[in-house]
């Protein structure tokens, strides 16, 4: 009996706490910081291996930003190409329009809180669908202009779709930022620029004597002055890298989607 009186003094004294003591052991709360992203929504399919390419670089910066494998808060729609591509040979922007609309509106629907259109040419209707649209589309022609004069550089040249080399709506925008854009001005070099594109790049191959005829247009508007070249259709990077010319080559695909990290990340 007296063991047992002995082992209940013994636990009451080694339990005891002095009310200083509890203050010394007050729990810890440790605060986690977690950087808000914003939503963002991807309009692709125009084409999909571009939209790829978007993807892949936009969670990859994001990976970088945090060091870890922190994924982006990103949402997807991706086009019919091929009814798009039949829209604009009957020249009836007006349903490209609403097909990019009705995207954007289910892409908000389901929390995106910004889009943006994964390639140039779809930028041909971007008032027609900002003006239906209470929520921003990131412009790729403001990123690109941003990134050309980032370099320092006052004269670039430009290809891409001949509705985008024969058209002002991005080189127009790029010019409103003090910039100089040379086109290739030779109705056969813009078709055969466009062939290109449609034929070849948006199903994923790569012609060597198409990317032949490629860098032989950009060397002509070197010639001409361009300091930098706009691969002004997100299918060209697929072909032509910096390390095929002799100036700096922006890569709208991967400008534009780095444009995207830094609306992600509040930046």
């Amino acid at each position: 009996m007296k063991k047992y009186i002995y082992g209940l003094l013994f636990l009451g004294l080694t339990s005891y706490v002095s009310p200083n003591e509890k203050e010394l052991v007050k729990p810890v709360k440790l605060e986690i910081k977690v950087q808000k992203m914003h939503t963002l929504g991807l309009i692709g399919g125009t084409s999909w291996h571009s939209t790829l390419d978007y993807y892949s670089t936009i969670n990859q910066a994001v990976n970088d930003h945090f060091g870890n494998n922190t994924n982006p808060p990103l949402l997807v729609y991706t086009l019919n190409q091929a009814e798009v591509h039949r829209f604009q040979t009957e020249d009836k922007w007006d349903s490209i329009a609403n097909m990019l609309t009705n995207a954007a509106l289910n892409l908000n629907k389901a929390g995106a809180e910004s889009v943006m259109f994964c390639a140039n040419t779809p930028h041909k209707v971007y008032n027609l669908v900002q003006e239906k649209l209470d929520f921003p589309i990131i412009h790729i022609a403001d990123a690109t202009a941003k990134a050309i004069k980032k370099k320092g550089l006052k004269k670039v040249c430009f290809i891409g779709t001949k509705y985008s080399m024969e058209e002002d709506f991005i080189t127009k925008r790029i010019e409103e930022n003090g910039l100089e854009v040379l086109v290739p001005e030779d109705e056969k070099v813009i078709n055969e620029l466009h062939r290109i594109i449609i034929e070849e790049l948006t199903y994923g191959t790569v012609n060597p004597d198409s990317k032949a005829y490629v860098l032989g247009v950009l060397n002509d508007l070197i010639n001409d002055g361009a300091e930098g070249v706009i691969l002004g259709c997100t299918e060209f990077p697929l072909m032509i890298f910096q390390e095929d010319l002799d100036v700096p080559a922006f890569d709208t695909t991967k400008i534009h989607s780095l444009s995207a990290v830094d609306y992600i990340l509040n930046e």
